[in-house]
């Protein structure tokens, strides 16, 4: 690749997004790397010989994306890319060893929870839930005085969908006392908002599906880390069962990986403004944001981040004719603009009720409404805010 390491360092990550996983700078060459669509490659040695082999070994389109991602996280090592979120987190589960203990936010990206519930249910590991945003607590799940030590903690910040803020580094210290790795799930961050490995985490997990590809077209999941023994593990994982991208796919995440400083920097502004708006509306109930100074994760998220990301939930507040549940569907589905659909991070604004997924645990209050503020003008956002929010009332 043509940006190194080194000069990486020396750039702003908003020039690194642009600048990394170019091709090599030669005459009458591409500035951004071809697709390429083969499944096997010419070669007679052994993948460890460096031959890339086969194609569920490797595929020269995703390795822009992969040193890319690297770069941005600050690791020493390639990326990983997979063929969705839950691929990625599929792989990360499986440095779990048989029968350990894995430690989990209460509140986490619903399919993490599925899965290691149903790991768990099957006497593959023990799962321990945790408010991730209570240090003590997870350090008590971590090494419990009558139990095993944990063997992974599994840490997202802000955390889906309540948002709540992890101490990172305090967490991390405290699990490798403990002897365990620590997987965190960046997604809601983006490694332009925090970098999970220089707090001390080993492995950083994203749904690319989200912000990075940040346009609501692929599906996409990845894996960082600078232990070269864990994405030895990983990328075995990754070969054996498959979970593969597609090399256009991984082609749609670089391009929309380019932008990622400018969409943040303005969904970010838009979700602060109309955060500020909202926590004083009295058709809500409570407002979760952490650029809010009232937020209970204000200081820790200020101290961490570079910045406090472009979600936000809400609660809605009933009345006599309808519960807080039904006042959220309501305000869903007379939205004009904010688009009712699951997901977050891509352009365009999303909005929905999150526990009308039955996956979701019965802990998120069912009157909460997840937002994920998009690129579009604020004004006009919050515009139809109000006049959804106005409905209500009629």
């Amino acid at each position: 690749m043509s940006l190194s390491r080194e000069h990486a360092a020396d750039l702003s990550p908003d020039t690194v997004v642009v600048a990394a996983g170019r091709p090599e700078r030669s005459h009458d060459q591409p500035v951004n790397p071809p697709i390429v669509l083969s499944s096997t490659y010419f070669g007679t040695g052994a993948l460890g010989d460096g031959d890339r082999g086969y194609g569920r070994y490797a595929n020269p389109t995703w390795d822009p994306f992969e040193e890319a991602l690297s770069q941005l996280e600050g690791a020493e090592l390639p990326g990983l890319l997979y063929a969705s979120g839950l691929a990625a987190v599929s792989s990360a589960l499986s440095l779990v060893p048989a029968g350990g203990v894995l430690v989990m936010p209460t509140h986490s990206y619903a399919g993490s929870l599925v899965m290691a519930a149903e790991l768990a249910a099957r006497g593959i590991l023990e799962l321990r839930t945790v408010d991730i945003a209570d240090t003590d607590a997870v350090k008590a799940q971590l090494a419990p005085a009558d139990g095993k030590p944990a063997s992974m903690l599994w840490i997202e910040s802000p955390t889906n969908p309540m948002l709540g803020i992890a101490d990172v580094q305090a967490l991390t210290t405290a699990a490798h006392a403990a002897g365990a790795i620590v997987v965190t799930d960046n997604t809601f961050s983006t490694p332009l908002v925090q970098q999970p490995l220089c707090l001390g985490s080993d492995v950083v997990l994203h749904s690319v599906t989200k912000y990075l590809a940040g346009h609501s077209d692929v599906v996409l999941g990845a894996l960082v880390t600078s232990n070269p023994e864990l994405r030895a593990e990983l990328l075995h994982h990754r070969i054996i069962h498959g979970g593969i991208a597609g090399p256009f796919e991984a082609w749609l995440a670089l391009r929309g990986l380019r932008t990622l400083a400018l969409r943040i920097e303005r969904s970010q502004a838009s979700a602060a403004t109309l955060a500020e708006r909202l926590s004083t509306h009295p058709r809500v109930e409570s407002i979760r944001f952490p650029g809010l100074p009232t937020d209970p994760g204000h200081e820790r998220a200020k101290s961490q981040m570079k910045g406090f990301g472009s979600i936000l939930c809400i609660q809605l507040a009933g009345d006599r004719t309808r519960s807080g549940a039904d006042a959220a569907d309501q305000l869903v589905r007379a939205l004009k603009l904010w688009l009712p659909a699951t997901s977050l991070g891509g352009v365009e604004s999303l909005i929905e009720r999150r526990r009308r997924h039955t996956a979701e645990p019965l802990s998120v209050p069912d009157n909460l409404v997840r937002m994920s503020v998009g690129i579009e003008n604020v004004e006009d956002l919050w515009a139809d805010l109000e006049q959804a929010l106005k409905a209500l009332d009629g």
